[in-house]
């Protein structure tokens, strides 16, 4: 069949346009005439090509397996084309088993943010954080947003009737829907998470990410901010490549130990009620390790299958 479609090929040697004997042939005379066999198109050359091309095709596809889409080209050009369209047309799946509902719970410092963007970069699934929810819906002054922005400034608690709308308005979007989400900052105790069920996103992973309050202590007391790029440093995990940007760091201003204390104080206050909550589908990881460490505990439980417990309720 290719030796017999490569035989009927013509070009135009005035235009470079191509043409064929049996599916594609002019209807003008003069176009007919002036029209040539392509160089290194005989017989011999097309067995050699598609040697060549059999020798190598499956090492291709085997690197490409994860978006590959075999098409039959023994049809009509129209028909191939349509299936091509409607292939890349289609959104891109996650390469997760499952369209992930994953949800980061962690005291702040436990490496939730970083977590959340390797999952989300790896799985190509949308990285959903509250902080930066609020943060977006202020400087874009919307309904909500001019709502939060006093509370925000007042670095004062933030009612839930302000951010769950602000929520439940982002994971319902397609790419959340279509893709899959990591939640991070929300649920902060049992309420939340129950709100978050009731509005129909109910995670289907949930991380508890432990680790002990002296290893939060060190690890926030060493966190820096660039502020002219706005990249996060670590002296111990993640520290600035040059002295020049050693020197201009900042540390936040509420990353004192008493207000650390108090956030730690106050979270496990409430994870015990969301421990409960999630006992079907909640996984405790090892946060006290370097990041990739922590990254691969948390792969492994999305790629394992669903708890019986959790499929026998869905």
């Amino acid at each position: 069949m290719l030796i017999e479609r490569a035989a009927g090929k013509r070009i135009d040697p005035k235009n470079g346009e191509i043409y064929h004997t049996t599916f594609d042939w002019p209807n003008e005379s003069s176009i007919q005439n002036r029209l040539v066999i392509p160089e290194k198109y005989s017989e011999e050359d097309l067995f050699q090509r598609l040697m060549h091309y059999n020798r190598h095709i499956e090492g291709i596809i085997d690197c490409f397996k994860a978006t590959t889409k075999k098409i039959n080209v023994d049809q009509p050009k129209g028909d191939v084309f349509n299936q091509i369209l409607d292939y890349v047309s289609r959104p891109a799946r996650s390469q997760a088993p499952i369209t992930p509902r994953i949800l980061l719970i962690g005291p702040y410092g436990s490496g939730r943010r970083t977590q959340a963007s390797a999952l989300a970069k790896k799985y190509d699934i949308v990285n959903v954080s509250t902080s930066s929810l609020i943060k977006e819906a202020i400087a874009n002054e919307t309904v909500l947003g001019l709502a939060i922005k006093p509370h925000f400034q007042r670095r004062s608690a933030i009612p839930d009737s302000l951010i769950v709308p602000l929520l439940i308005e982002r994971l319902g979007k397609l790419d959340c829907i279509s893709r899959g989400w990591v939640l991070h900052g929300f649920p902060r105790n049992r309420d939340q998470a129950e709100v978050l069920e009731r509005n129909g996103f109910a995670p289907n992973r949930v991380f508890f990410m432990d680790i002990p309050p002296d290893s939060i202590m060190e690890r926030v007391t060493l966190r820096y901010l660039d502020p002219i790029t706005g990249e996060r440093y670590h002296m111990l995990f993640n520290p600035p490549p040059t002295q020049e940007i050693r020197d201009r760091l900042t540390q936040k201003a509420n990353d004192n130990e008493a207000n650390i204390r108090t956030r730690i104080n106050v979270f496990y206050n409430n994870v015990r009620h969301m421990i409960d909550y999630y006992e079907n589908i909640g996984i405790h990881v090892n946060a006290d390790q370097d990041p990739n460490t922590v990254f691969e505990s948390i792969e492994s439980g999305i790629v394992n299958p669903i708890p019986k417990s959790y499929e026998e309720n869905s």
